[in-house]
């Protein structure tokens, strides 16, 4: 709450100092700053720019949070991408102000440096892709912050969107950073967006240490059958994935209802790994039964 009353305090004082500073420039209440008249000008149109912009920023995100629904505080890729936008336009503003203190005609300054300029253009092509592609993310719905999605060989929660990258927090609690663009253009899956999570637990074991498939499917589901609740009925799945010399590559499934809980899911990984390497210490060395 505190933190809030903070956000609105400095949002009316943004919305007093603009009023302020609109109102000395119609009355032409400004001092007069002699041979920097100019640069003085500059200066507070760049101020009154960009206080325009954050407070039109800041409305915009409010009225957002309110028909979505967000909590104050909660972090939305809308919202990013409407920052990341306003952090863009006030660079290039920032960028204008300063050519602008050494008198530079802009229509001219883009004629003599169109050359140049797609050069830098070129050069720095994969960065503006990067960029475009992060608000296009931003405002789309099919990705958004906290929602649990895989991307090739990498799966986590999205817990940031910026201008170059995504960042995904993995079951290790790692931070993994994927560009933009290849977000952009690659296959995704987003599991938020179900209502069910298949989760895959994969493994090998020697022949010669499981009795039958069928044994071990039912000694993994009793094994987490104190989170039944969470887990669809019927969705338990022991399948084979490939049949090499002595070993079984195998692959251990069931479906998550409801919304993912990460330390649910990594506590359910670990008893099940731990109950397969108990399962064959205990069939170590005995003989196999036959079908």
């Amino acid at each position: 709450m505190q933190t809030r009353n903070l956000k609105i305090l400095f949002f009316l004082l943004k919305v007093a100092v603009l009023s302020l500073l609109l109102l000395a420039r119609h009355y032409e209440l400004f001092p007069r700053f002699g041979a920097y008249q100019q640069q003085a000008d500059i200066t507070i149109s760049f101020v009154i720019f960009a206080l325009t912009a954050s407070v039109l920023v800041s409305t915009l995100a409010w009225l957002y949070r309110r028909r979505e629904n967000i909590p104050a505080g909660k972090a939305d890729n809308v919202i990013i991408g409407l920052n990341n936008i306003y952090y863009l336009i006030l660079v290039g503003a920032a960028m204008m102000t300063i050519l602008g203190y050494w008198g530079i005609d802009f229509k001219t300054l883009f004629t003599t440096l169109s050359i140049v300029a797609a050069a830098i253009a070129i050069i720095s092509k994969e960065y503006i892709a990067e960029i475009i592609s992060g608000i296009i993310i931003s405002f789309s719905g099919e990705v958004a912050i906290d929602d649990y999605i895989r991307i090739g060989d990498q799966k986590g929660k999205v817990i940031d969107i910026n201008f170059t990258k995504i960042a995904l927090l993995n079951e290790d609690d790692d931070v993994i950073f994927i560009p933009n663009a290849k977000f952009f253009s690659s296959e995704i899956v987003n599991y938020t967006k179900r209502e069910i999570k298949k989760v895959n637990i994969e493994f090998e074991v020697l022949i010669q240490n499981i009795k039958t498939v069928e044994e071990l499917e039912a000694d993994l589901i009793h094994a987490i059958s104190d989170y039944e609740i969470h887990i669809e009925r019927g969705s338990y799945n022991l399948r084979i994935v490939e049949i090499r010399k002595d070993s079984l590559s195998l692959k251990f499934q069931y479906d998550f209802l409801r919304e993912i809980n990460r330390e649910l899911e990594r506590e359910i990984r670990r008893k099940t790994a731990r109950r397969i390497v108990n399962y064959v210490k205990q069939n170590l060395g005995q003989p196999k039964e036959a079908g």
